[in-house]
C-alpha cells in the first residue's frame, strides 16, 4: 500500500506566498502518514501566460531548492507539480520529482502545449510562449514505477498508452483545467485513461480562486485501474489523503485482460493500410 497526498492549493500572484502554502500542505501530508505528495500544475505562479516568463525559473533556483528541501525535511517522494522552467532562450512546463533524501529523479516537460479556441468561453495559447518536451518520463521507485503526463497531455492516449506499456502502474497528472473544460471533460478524461490502461492515477488540481484570470477546476482525484475515483476534491483548497494497493492492478488485468488481448500486428497493417 503506498499513502498519498495530493495538494490542491491555491495560487497567487506572490511566488514566496506560493511556496510557504506548498510547504504548509507538503508538510501537512508528511505528519498523516503520506510517502508520496503531489503539487498542482504551475504551483508557484499564475498560470498566465504574459507572466509565465517572469516568474521563470532555471533548475537550481529557489523553487527547485525548495522542492529538494521539502522532500529531504519531510521524507517523502515529491512530485513537483509543475514550474515555468527556463533553459537558454526557451521556457518549458516542467515537473521536478524528488527522492525522500532531496535528490532529484527526473525532470518531465510538459509535451503538448494547450493551444484552443471555444468562441465567446475561452481562448489560449501556450505556444506563444512555451516551448514543448520531447521524452517520457518513467519513474523508478521501490514498490512501483510511475509516469508524469501534464494538463493537455490527458488528451493524447497515446502518451498515457505507452507509458503503460513501459511499465507505469501510476499516472501523475498536474494539470489546471479552467472552468469551462473542467466540468465537461475533467473527471471524464481521468477516469478514461486509468481504465484504458488498467493502471492507477492521480490528477493534481490547483484551487479554483476568483481572483484569478484563469480559474482553475479543481477536483484533484484518485482513479483506480477499473475506471473508479477513490478519493477527490471539489474545487475549495484541500489536501487529498489517501491510499493505493497496488495488487488492484493485477486483480483487473486478470478478470478483463485487454493488456494481454492487443492485436499489435494487426493495428500495424491498418494503419499502413491508410484511410479508405
Amino acid at each position: 500500500m503506498i499513502k498519498i497526498g495530493v495538494c490542491q492549493m491555491q495560487v497567487g500572484h506572490n511566488k514566496a506566498e506560493n511556496l510557504s502554502r506548498a510547504e504548509k500542505m507538503i508538510q501537512a501530508a508528511a505528519n498523516q502518514g503520506a510517502e508520496m505528495v503531489i503539487l498542482p500544475e504551475i504551483f508557484n505562479s499564475p498560470y498566465q501566460m504574459n507572466l509565465l516568463p517572469t516568474y521563470a525559473e532555471k533548475e537550481g533556483e529557489a523553487s527547485t531548492q525548495f522542492l529538494a528541501r521539502m522532500a529531504r525535511q519531510c521524507r517523502v517522494l515529491l512530485i513537483g507539480g509543475t514550474i515555468p522552467e527556463k533553459e537558454g532562450n526557451h521556457i518549458y512546463n516542467s515537473c521536478f520529482v524528488y527522492n525522500r533524501d532531496g535528490s532529484k529523479l527526473a525532470r518531465y516537460r510538459k509535451m503538448h502545449l494547450f493551444d484552443i479556441d471555444i468562441p465567446g468561453q475561452i481562448y489560449f495559447q501556450e505556444s506563444d510562449v512555451l516551448s514543448p518536451g520531447n521524452e517520457l518520463t518513467l519513474i523508478k521507485t521501490a514498490h512501483t514505477t510511475l509516469a508524469i503526463l501534464i494538463c493537455y497531455d490527458i488528451r493524447f492516449p497515446e502518451l498515457a498508452r505507452i507509458a503503460a506499456l513501459k511499465g507505469a502502474e501510476i499516472l501523475i497528472v498536474p494539470a489546471a483545467f479552467n472552468t469551462t473544460t473542467g466540468p465537461e471533460h475533467w473527471e471524464l478524461l481521468m477516469r478514461a485513461r486509468a481504465l484504458d490502461n488498467q493502471v492507477f492515477l492521480i490528477a493534481a488540481a490547483p484551487a479554483y480562486n476568483p481572483d484569478s484570470s484563469y480559474p482553475c477546476w479543481g477536483h484533484s482525484m484518485l482513479v483506480d485501474p477499473w475506471g473508479q475515483v477513490l478519493a477527490g476534491c471539489g474545487a475549495e483548497e484541500n489536501l487529498l489523503i489517501s491510499s493505493i494497493e497496488l495488487d488492484r492492478i493485477q486483480q483487473v488485468r486478470r478478470q478483463i485482460p485487454v493488456m494481454a488481448q492487443r492485436r499489435t500486428k494487426l493495428y500495424t497493417q491498418l494503419m499502413k493500410n491508410g484511410p479508405e
